[in-house]
């Protein structure tokens, strides 16, 4: 049986907060295909009170504001681009060119191609996503991308050079200070000053993961990132300090971020629930978390790890951490996640910063159908076909008969032309 003890924002209230976000994505969209560089210029000064001559930072410009990182910053975005290249690299080397003899004289392969161009979006605000740079910029590299372009916002109007430093780091062939919806239509649309990019990457806010919805088609996208989640499945073996202390370390993101707790345990539920409390009152952070945590918090009550697996599944949350007595159990058997975190020795924090798995990973849902960013998304799967005259003749005669079936007498002549052509080979 199932029980909330705690519920978050009803269906029917994210979906009208979603609408009112679809509108102002829209009208943007629309201007800054209209007005090009002007009105870039004119939402990023309003909105984020920046509007310098240029938004593309200069090779000089980008030196200065890498030397003015202390060297220990450096050294540890150096760590974490080591970790998250390193398995990128692993990933890369997974992904195989193929080509098989069907039949004899048939060859089918497909090749692995990557994508021309990349824009990444490094999200900014009230947090320096210092780490984003390594997942998209970093991981389009290994990929083999050409042109990996990307965006960051300035915050309250200063250049965030942690930010920057790991963008140069990580390789990106561009850096443009520009933020939210203006950076990605500006880099999916194209400006006067803005070559367009095939692709867009990276998390962002609920506006940001509108915009890249509604950019999709005219560029590809990675997956819907919007605002972060955080499912905690616990056993009595868990303790309501780490619990609580790992929901409100994701809440701390933002008003909207949803966390959940799904537990057999009533007695860890009632804990949790205090201890979110206590931890309120000394948290830096709290403004932020508090509001997640009252509006999309929720802690549901299950009877068995049966029903914690259902459960979970339905939620198909971005970030789930297992902090049960078996966590394999939920690796073996959960099938909607964006990444698995398994046992009290790692946590989300690990995962988003350093530990070496992708931190852009899929919300609202979207585990259903994808996973996570990681090199595979940046590279095309493209097939190719060839065949020996021979064997031309042999599907051909296939193909003729299935295309009549279908009605299709285009399609039929293309393969008698080639039944006739051939076969006539093999008489001469």
């Amino acid at each position: 049986m199932i029980k909330f003890l705690k519920k978050g924002k009803s269906e029917s209230e994210i979906l009208e907060a979603d609408l009112k976000v679809k509108q102002v994505v829209s009208t943007m969209l629309k201007d800054i295909e209209d007005g090009g560089d002007a009105k870039v210029k004119e939402y990023s000064a309003r909105l984020d009170n920046w509007s310098p001559d240029a938004f593309r930072l200069s090779a000089d410009q980008i030196q200065d504001i890498v030397a003015s990182v202390p060297q220990q910053t450096i050294d540890d975005i150096k760590f974490a681009q080591r970790q998250i290249k390193f398995f990128a690299q692993k990933q890369r080397e997974s992904i195989l060119d193929i080509e098989v003899e069907t039949i004899p004289g048939v060859f089918l392969g497909h090749k692995n191609i990557p994508v021309n161009s990349v824009g990444c979006y490094i999200p900014g605000g009230r947090y320096p996503m210092v780490a984003s740079s390594h997942m998209s910029i970093l991981t389009a590299k290994v990929a083999g991308v050409k042109r990996v372009i990307a965006c960051t916002p300035p915050i309250n109007g200063e250049v965030p050079s942690a930010t920057i430093a790991a963008m140069y780091l990580a390789g990106a062939d561009e850096i443009y200070l520009l933020g939210g919806v203006q950076a990605l239509a500006a880099m999916a649309i194209g400006t006067e000053t803005i070559n367009p990019v095939d692709m867009l990457v990276g998390p962002g806010n609920a506006y940001v993961a509108e915009a890249k919805r509604q950019l999709f088609g005219r560029v590809g996208i990675d997956l819907f990132a919007g605002p972060t989640e955080i499912l905690v499945i616990a056993d009595e073996t868990a303790d309501a300090e780490m619990v609580a202390c790992d929901l409100l370390g994701q809440a701390e993101h933002g008003p909207t971020s949803p966390g959940a707790l799904i537990t057999t345990s009533e007695t860890l539920a009632y804990e949790t629930l205090a201890e979110i409390e206590r931890q309120l009152k000394t948290l830096p952070t709290a403004d932020i978390a508090e509001v997640a945590w009252r509006e999309n918090g929720s802690i549901i009550l299950v009877d068995t790890e049966e029903e914690a697996i259902a459960e979970a599944d339905r939620l198909a949350y971005e970030h789930v951490e297992v902090l049960t007595r078996n966590p394999d159990v939920f690796l073996n058997k959960m099938t909607n996640y964006g990444a698995l975190f398994l046992g009290p020795e790692t946590n989300v924090a690990y995962g988003d910063k350093v530990i070496g798995t992708n931190h852009t990973l899929p919300t609202n849902k979207a585990a259903k159908y994808t996973g996570g960013l990681w090199v595979g998304k940046f590279l095309k799967n493209c097939t190719y076909q060839r065949c020996t005259p021979e064997a031309s003749v042999i599907i051909g005669e296939y193909a003729e008969r299935l295309c009549e079936i279908e009605g299709f007498m285009g399609h039929k002549e293309q393969a008698s032309l080639r039944v006739r052509r051939y076969s006539r080979q093999e008489v001469q």
